[in-house]
């Protein structure tokens, strides 16, 4: 079987990956973008072959935020095709600002539509951590006619949080001829003012075997195919299509059609808890949350109950300056008698992952942690 070299790049160094990806589209070579490195080491990675299929032009690893990453190996056509219908959509060929991590499929299509359309992105320093300040600075760099750039949400909330202070992060937001945002369901009320500020969201939907968003808005991108499945799964086929061998993929999210021809996402199908016989979508539970007065950002996971049998736990973070927290009355009358044995906490902060996705994992185990240390103190004495 005819087969290509793998190189492997780190995630820290964007311009070896910009040239090794240029391979890439050239059918030359295939890419793996380790994590990045850590005060000038590397990380070990293992299990990586030498090379790979002739069709395998990236080998990705997915997030993890619920469970163990996995690595996923995507075909060069679909790569090149998921840029060129992107940059139709979006109405062109522009500059990019590079604002998310390589090492995964979002920040990766930044440099491969860079690629596609000519351009020189420009990178912020994620060394550092993303602040409002350093997105502004990076963009005043910016020179092209057209300016893109893609976030996860809890970047958004961030710049949402400055854009109502500082007039130079909102004018900033402004030039942007489109801002995409995916990864997870955004915050309603963001989106709500940041376009009402003027600025430019593009919520997208996509996974990494779909080579990143392939619906804008709840609109599939030219050519791309969107299917409901009678177990309500979202089904996804077309030209995005990465994983070799594979015209359609089943995705593990519910969703459906709405009148006017749109894909609504109602959460995973993973997420969905059984209260009593009571069915209720975490997903759900999170999109509730931030619309409510003072709160900016949710995450939400399953735990067990000893008399109804699933129940949740939901950690929320404030807007600044507030401290609000969730009226349980009026998550029961929201969301359903599901809700009547969740657990409502207040964070400072929802943890995330490198790539901007909350830490599901390590709010688990916190919690965990969290209901051991009640349990020993208990049996102490001490409660």
């Amino acid at each position: 079987m005819p087969s290509k070299p793998l190189k492997v790049v780190s995630a820290n160094d964007v311009v070896s990956a910009t040239i090794a990806l240029a391979d890439v589209l050239a059918e030359k070579q295939a890419v793996f973008v380790s994590p990045p490195e850590i005060n000038g080491v590397r990380p070990v990675v293992e299990g990586l072959p030498e090379t790979v299929d002739e069709q395998v032009g990236l080998i990705v690893e997915s997030s993890g935020s619920t469970g163990v990453p996995k690595r996923i190996e995507l075909k060069t056509e679909s790569i090149l095709a998921s840029a060129q219908i992107s940059l139709d959509a979006l109405g062109g060929p522009g500059q990019w600002l590079l604002a998310l991590p390589i090492n995964y499929i979002a920040g990766l299509m930044v440099l491969v539509r860079s690629l596609v359309g000519e351009t020189q992105p420009v990178v912020m320093n994620q060394a550092v951590g993303f602040t409002p300040e350093g997105f502004a600075r990076a963009s005043s760099l910016m020179t092209g006619e057209r300016r893109y750039t893609s976030l996860v949400p809890t970047q958004l909330n961030r710049l949402a949080a400055a854009a109502g202070s500082d007039d130079f992060v909102l004018a900033q937001l402004r030039r942007f001829d489109a801002i995409l945002v995916g990864g997870q369901a955004p915050s309603r009320a963001t989106v709500e003012l940041l376009r009402e500020l003027g600025v430019k969201i593009v919520e997208t939907y996509g996974m990494t075997e779909t080579c990143g968003g392939c619906v804008y808005d709840g609109v599939p991108l030219a050519g791309v195919g969107v299917a409901i499945m009678d177990d309500g799964r979202i089904a996804i086929g077309g030209p995005t299509i990465g994983v070799p061998g594979t015209s359609r993929f089943v995705t593990n999210d519910i969703g459906e059609i709405t009148e006017d021809q749109r894909l609504r996402i109602l959460g995973r199908a993973d997420r969905v808890i059984n209260s009593g016989g009571i069915k209720l979508a975490l997903d759900a539970v999170e999109d509730w949350a931030r619309t409510q007065p003072g709160i900016l950002d949710a995450a939400a996971i399953a735990v067990s109950n000893p008399e109804f049998g699933d129940s949740f736990v939901c950690w929320v973070s404030n807007v600044p300056g507030s401290s609000e927290i969730i009226n349980t009355d009026a998550a029961i009358a929201a969301l359903g008698l599901a809700a009547r044995t969740a657990f409502w906490a207040n964070i400072e902060e929802i943890p995330a992952l490198s790539n901007g996705k909350p830490d599901l994992q390590l709010l688990r185990e916190n919690f965990i942690k969290f209901q051991n240390d009640v349990r020993e103190r208990r049996e102490r004495g001490e409660i």
